[in-house]
């Protein structure tokens, strides 16, 4: 098995992924342009309002520099128009907030749903070389990202974008000097901006990729702890960790330090355009070239602000958009990774299997240069136990991987009952087989429903029929809710408990052909007893392939394959091999004699 890849990958960020998310929401782009267009109109009364309030201010100053009264009348109507304004925005902007979200959560929820049938579409190469931490920090933490940049940053963006140039144009409108003054005191903010995201991008993609890696390594750690301490590794690893950790904590705070930037200088530069517009202001009245009202001078201040509304939108939609860029790129180089063959026009099913079997001149490699199995070939009848023996690493447990269809055959063929594997579709060669591994694998549910997985009409008699042929009746009866017992991980079950299960799971799938690797190995020399005498029964009459590495185990088997360096360097039964005296023999005997010792 190839090794799995644990540096980070040497890549420079960009927004092609961002381009790469707007064409997958393209099902809801009516919705977010619907948005947009609210997001414009909430804009633009945002606009509009400070000029009513301007002239209401100015209304109410005229009364009271005059000898008359305040115009009531006008001042209602004004407020009223100014009232109406707001609430009209205020109203749009809830409707775009409300689309937004409802689109986000379905981009989220389509994300998901698509990683997980690509998933399903992936090569084992693929998981050989990814850790189920990295995948899980892209299906949450990713996810998230893309879906909160989706649902607070695109529609404010333009919203925000809209603002800006709304608010020039009506600053214009009212005094193109203190308009000037405003846009100079702001200009700073962009060029400074401009500054802080080409450096902070790269801070962002990295940080996303050490989250990954940090979750892989705590998943791969936490899961197998007690292994760690026994080698007292655990120095090594937090050592490791460390390395993870400090990667994160070094991209994460140069990126939030960066973008932090954004707010107070904004802020600065909003508080700076106040003093200016004041200061440009009196100049102007002073100078006697213009008449600048109270009312225009609270005009350009609630303009002021309202233009570093938008640059500050805009600063905080770019971190995000910066963050949701390293997020989709991760989510997109899974979604766009290449998958296996189609196969709609393969054999999906085939019944009265007999299981007849020829490994045809198999070759494979994991690296081109470095082959694993080398012209294999060996046939196989029906109904005969096939035992794989040989030493670690000689390319029993490939071989395997390779009848099932793990992994495609590099050159050669494997045909079943002759029918080349190549022209069924992996289902198809799936269900001929009950796999039985030395990993056991068992979910959070039931008894039951982990030894009918996936399977329907099974019956308790069944059920316990089997439960009882593989030595687990006695462990059902004494749980307190018998088949309906929960497992997960507080559940007190032995390794040898577990494989029972295991076992027992695949007896009810009773398929014609059977794989065992080293299924006996977590399990007491009594408790092997009883799953031999169940495995005796299952194999009968039905192609089986064991690998095992108790020699003792498979003296009954029709065929050995002795395997080393992929190719078969001895074939028989146990006696012929014995009697040559070769690989096989020396083997044996080493075994026997270690346990004389």
């Amino acid at each position: 098995m190839p090794p799995m890849n644990r540096h980070l990958p040497k890549e420079k960020g960009d927004f092609k992924s961002l381009k790469k998310l707007l064409v997958y929401t393209k099902k809801y782009h009516v919705a977010i342009i619907i948005a947009f267009i609210c997001a414009i109109i909430a804009a633009i009364a945002t606009i509009i309002g400070p000029s009513v309030m301007s002239d209401l201010t100015d209304i109410i100053q005229k009364g009271l520099l005059s000898p008359n009264e305040i115009d009531i009348t006008s001042v209602i109507k004004t407020s009223l128009i100014l009232i109406s304004i707001y609430a009209c925005g205020a109203i749009i902007s809830y409707i775009q907030q409300y689309i937004m979200a409802t689109v986000t959560q379905k981009t989220a929820n389509s994300l998901r749903g698509d990683i997980n049938k690509k998933i399903n579409k992936l090569p084992l190469s693929y998981f050989d070389t990814s850790s189920t931490g990295d995948m899980l920090s892209i299906v949450t933490n990713d996810i998230d990202i893309i879906s909160q940049t989706i649902s607070s940053s695109i529609a404010n963006f333009v919203s925000a974008i809209v603002l800006l140039f709304g608010v020039i144009i009506m600053m214009f409108v009212k005094n193109w000097i203190l308009a000037l003054t405003v846009i100079i005191c702001s200009l700073l903010g962009f060029i400074l901006m401009g500054l802080i995201l080409s450096k902070s991008q790269k801070y962002f993609n990295h940080k996303q990729e050490y989250l990954g890696k940090m979750n892989g390594h705590i998943e791969e750690i936490y899961t197998n702890h007690n292994v760690v301490k026994s080698y007292n590794a655990i120095a090594k690893e937090k050592e490791e960790f460390q390395k993870f950790n400090e990667g994160l904590y070094e991209n994460n705070w140069k990126s939030q330090f960066l973008s932090g930037l954004m707010h107070p200088l904004m802020g600065f530069i909003g508080n700076f355009s106040y003093v200016m517009i004041f200061i440009v202001g009196v100049a102007i009245s002073i100078s006697g070239s213009s008449f600048l009202s109270f009312g225009i001078i609270l005009a350009f201040t609630m303009y002021a602000r309202l233009f570093n509304q938008p640059l500050n939108t805009i600063a905080q939609s770019m971190t995000n958009l910066q963050q949701a860029s390293a997020a989709s790129k991760r989510v997109f180089n899974l979604l766009e990774h290449e998958e296996m063959e189609k196969e709609d026009n393969k054999i999906k099913s085939i019944s009265n299997v007999l299981g007849n079997i020829e490994f045809k001149n198999v070759n494979f490699r994991y690296v081109e240069d470095k082959p694993i199995i080398d012209n294999f070939s060996v046939s196989i009848k029906a109904g005969q136990k096939v035992a794989i023996v040989g030493p670690t690493g000689a390319g029993k447990t490939t071989i395997v991987n390779l009848l099932m269809r793990f992994y495609e055959v590099s050159s050669g063929d494997i045909i079943i009952d002759g029918i080349s594997t190549k022209n069924m579709t992996r289902e198809c060669v799936h269900d001929m087989f009950d796999m039985i591994l030395q990993d056991t694998w068992l979910f959070n549910g039931t008894i039951r429903e982990n030894l009918v997985y996936n399977k329907e009409n099974v019956s308790d008699e069944k059920i316990i029929e089997v439960c009882k042929s593989v030595g687990l009746s006695h462990l059902i009866e004494s749980l307190p809710h018998g088949l309906d017992t929960i497992i997960d991980e507080k559940a007190n079950l032995s390794e040898g408990q577990k494989q029972q299960l295991t076992i027992a799971r695949a007896m009810l799938k009773d398929s014609p052909l059977l794989i065992l690797d080293e299924a006996t190995s977590n399990v007491d020399t009594r408790t092997e007893l009883i799953i031999q005498n169940a495995m005796d029964n299952l194999t009968l009459n039905r192609t089986s392939f064991v690998i095992a590495h108790r020699l003792s185990t498979i003296k009954n088997a029709d065929i050995i394959l002795v395997i080393n360096n992929g190719n078969i360097i001895e074939k028989g039964n146990h006696k012929e091999l014995l009697a040559k005296k070769g690989f096989y023999a020396d083997l044996y005997n080493s075994q026997f004699q270690t346990i004389l010792e």
